[in-house]
Formats: C-alpha cells, sequence, structure tokens
C-alpha cells in the first residue's frame, strides 16, 4: 500500500516541538514493506487538516494523521476526518465508559470536555490506548484508509506497537530491508563518483546522505520476506566493501566514537583530551557512550593560555611567539595530555571557532593534534559553517585521526 503522513499542530509549524513521531512511523512503512510517498504538516486548522486529508487520499491509499486527538476546541483531527470522508462524528459509549472510569481513577472531577475523546467518525473502530486517554482512530470508506494517532509520544509509540504494525503486516505482501554504511575521510563527491553505477538500481537500491564530517550510504531491498530482502542487501553489500574497504567505520549504526572505543578496548589502550575551542565537546561524544571509562582517562578544557601552560604544559614563550591557535601549541597539548595521565593516545584541540576572527587566523581555522606511541601528528584545518560546525567538525576529525592510527598495519 501507500501512505502518506499528516502532522498536525500549529506548535511543529512554529518549531516549538521537534516531530520525531513521523520518523518512527516513516520506519515503520518500511520494515512492512509499504510505501511512503509524503509527509506533510498543518497546523491547528479545520480547513486546512480536511484539506490535507483529501489531497493525500487522491494520491495515496492511506493517510496517518498524527496529533490532535485530545479535548481541547483545537484538537480537531477527528471533525476534519469525518469532513473529509463525508462521514459523521458519532460517541462511543464504550470509549466514554472508559474515560470515566479513567477520571475517576485519577481522582479528578469529571469534564464534559473530555468526552470529545469518545467521538469518532461513524465509520471509524478505535484502537486502546493504554498510556493516555485519547485512543487511536482506524477509518475505511471508498477503498482508503485514514489511521489517527495521538501526538504524545508514548501514547503515539504505544498505539504504533500495539495496533498499527500489527495490521500494517497484515495487509503487505513484502518487506523493506535496510542497511547503513557510515564513510570517513572521503567528501559527498568523492563518495558518489564511485557509486555511479549503483545509485539508478531498482532493487536494490543505494541512496546517498552527506552528513556532518562523514558520508552514509544506505541499501533498501524488497522482497517477500526478511531473509530474501537481506540476501539482496549482502550482495551490493560485498560490493561496496571492495570498493570503500577501511573508510566504511561502521554498517550496524555505531557512532564513530562508540568504534573507536571499542578498538581501543580490544588493545587495552588508553586516551586523553585537551580541548580548548571545542570546549569539551570531544569528551562529551566519548563519555557518552556507556562503558567508556574502560578506555577514556579523561580531559581538560584548556581554554585559557594560563591552563594550558599549567595543565598539560604548554610552553608560554611559544604561545607568546606562535599564538594559542597554532601547530607548535596544538602538538604540545596533545603531548602533554598524553604525558600527565600516561595515556597511549592524546589528542590535542585548538582553534577559532568564531565570530571573531583575525586576517592570519579567520574564522574555521583550526588544529588537531594526535600523540601516539609512534610519535605526533597535527593536521591544520579551515573549516566553514557556524560555531557549532566547526566545532563538531573539529571533533570528527580527531576521532578520525585517531582511528586512522589505529587501523594503521
Amino acid at each position: 500500500m501507500t501512505f502518506e503522513i499528516l502532522a498536525i499542530g500549529t506548535e511543529i509549524l512554529l518549531g516549538e516541538i521537534v516531530d520525531t513521531n513521523s520518523q518512527a512511523l516513516g520506519i515503520a512503512f518500511a520494515k512492512h514493506g509499504h510505501n511512503h510517498l509524503r509527509r506533510t504538516t498543518v497546523g491547528d486548522n479545520l480547513e486546512r487538516v480536511s484539506a490535507a486529508i483529501k489531497e493525500s487520499l487522491s494520491r495515496a491509499d492511506g493517510v496517518v494523521c498524527i496529533g490532535g486527538l485530545g479535548p481541547t476546541q483545537d484538537d480537531l483531527t477527528r471533525d476534519a476526518i469525518a469532513h473529509a470522508l463525508n462521514d459523521t462524528l458519532v460517541e462511543d459509549a464504550e470509549i466514554r465508559k472508559h474515560l470515566e472510569a479513567l477520571i475517576q481513577k485519577r481522582n479528578r472531577p469529571w469534564v464534559e470536555a473530555v468526552a470529545r475523546q469518545a467521538m469518532r467518525p461513524s465509520c471509524a473502530k478505535t484502537f486502546p490506548n493504554t498510556q493516555g486517554s485519547a485512543p487511536g482512530l482506524f477509518c475505511e470508506k471508498d477503498g482508503k484508509v485514514v489511521i489517527a494517532l495521538p501526538g504524545p509520544k508514548n501514547e503515539f509509540l504505544s498505539i504504533l506497537r500495539d495496533s498499527v504494525e500489527p495490521w500494517l503486516a497484515t495487509v503487505s505482501d513484502s518487506v523493506i530491508a535496510t542497511k547503513t554504511l557510515k564513510i570517513i575521510g572521503m567528501v559527498e563527491l568523492a563518495v558518489e563518483q564511485r557509486i555511479m553505477d549503483l545509485v539508478n538500481g531498482a532493487n536494490p537500491s543505494v541512496a546517498l546522505y552527506a552528513k556532518r564530517g562523514e558520508v552514509h550510504l544506505r541499501i533498501a531491498a524488497k522482497a517477500e520476506n526478511l531473509k530474501s530482502a537481506e540476501n539482496l542487501i549482502q550482495q551490493i553489500l560485498e560490493d561496496l566493501r571492495e570498493r570503500f574497504g577501511k573508510a566504511i567505520y561502521s554498517e550496524d549504526n555505531r557512532e564513530l566514537a562508540q568504534v573507536i572505543l571499542e578498538m581501543l578496548s580490544e588493545r587495552k589502550q588508553t586516551l586523553a583530551t585537551a580541548e580548548s575551542c571545542t570546549g569539551g565537546m570531544l569528551a562529551e561524544r566519548i563519555t557518552a557512550i556507556p562503558g567508556s571509562s574502560e578506555s577514556y582517562l579523561g580531559g581538560f578544557v584548556t581554554y585559557s593560555n594560563e591552563l594550558k601552560a599549567r595543565e598539560v604544559g604548554v610552553a608560554r614563550v611559544d604561545i607568546h611567539q606562535y599564538g594559542a591557535v597554532s601547530e607548535p601549541v596544538c602538538r604540545q597539548m596533545a603531548e602533554g595530555v598524553r604525558r600527565v595521565t600516561e595515556a597511549d593516545f592524546g589528542i590535542g584541540i585548538t582553534g577559532v571557532a568564531g565570530p571573531g576572527q583575525s586576517e592570519k587566523k579567520p574564522a574555521g581555522l583550526v588544529f588537531i593534534g594526535l600523540a601516539s606511541p609512534r610519535g605526533t601528528e597535527v593536521r591544520e584545518e579551515n573549516y566553514s559553517g557556524d560555531r557549532e560546525t566547526v566545532r563538531f567538525r573539529a571533533t570528527q576529525t580527531a576521532l578520525q585521526m585517531l582511528r586512522e592510527e589505529l587501523i594503521r598495519e
């Protein structure tokens, strides 16, 4: 079947909340072999929601509406569905009983507005909501399907798992399997040039996604069962492994920091960091991984020149002569943090994240150093983008340098 998603809520349009529900629903469509054609967001307006439902049904077999099922006057989804399907709203006696019992259990006074959640289009069945009050709706009329799910994440995910996915499985004759390869050390254009003969494939398909500091390749295959789909993926996967080799750092959705920590753990080696312009972002990425303490000893945020000298031993004369943002200072930060912590590897980062710059040292200029048993390497990078992007890309380069050292033959 073909589906569209309609996320309803003015707060989504205004950017006050992030719609993660649509992402979860898109994953469910793919999992059960259904085609997701389009995703639309519309505010809390009866006419616009109704028009959006009609428009979606003109293109797809079904539409899933998310949000707008609560008891307040701006919860208009059930009214909009009835209007779009030329249906009428009726009160579901069983749902009303459930709501009354729920309110009593919570020791709250009954307010008649709560009963709005017991209203449904006459063609609708309801999906039980074990996490909240508003039930989901399943409407089928004139060969089209409209599903409505509540917006709160715990309620949405519960109904999706317990009611919607089982139904999706019953109306599907295929499944879609996917696998994502994460590539580092290559720019998007270079990756694309190596897969030009694959991107137009229908089944399996290969799609390229540019991410900050890395590129992802998603392989998708459709078949009558999961095993057959995975077999199709395997054929392309082996080809891509030959084309990209060690540039692929993950095939199972692991983050770069996790991959590196696992490599350090296997080798019983340790890491320490000294950061200036990244302000602890590298340490945060590392310590976000459970079990990181096995290999990560810790680090310093040496934002001031004094701390660079006092904590990790950067020579004050070099800071004065070359400036804090320089190759000699970065080198000493990496070597110094390795020395004072007795780690196997030390990383130093210093740069200009911006705004604020000089002619000689523009925003985006960053030095990243890696001190290892083999010696010390320092890279000079000139990143574009805002402050957050520069800081993230610096940590990405640092992790990339460490991985390259770890996989060196």
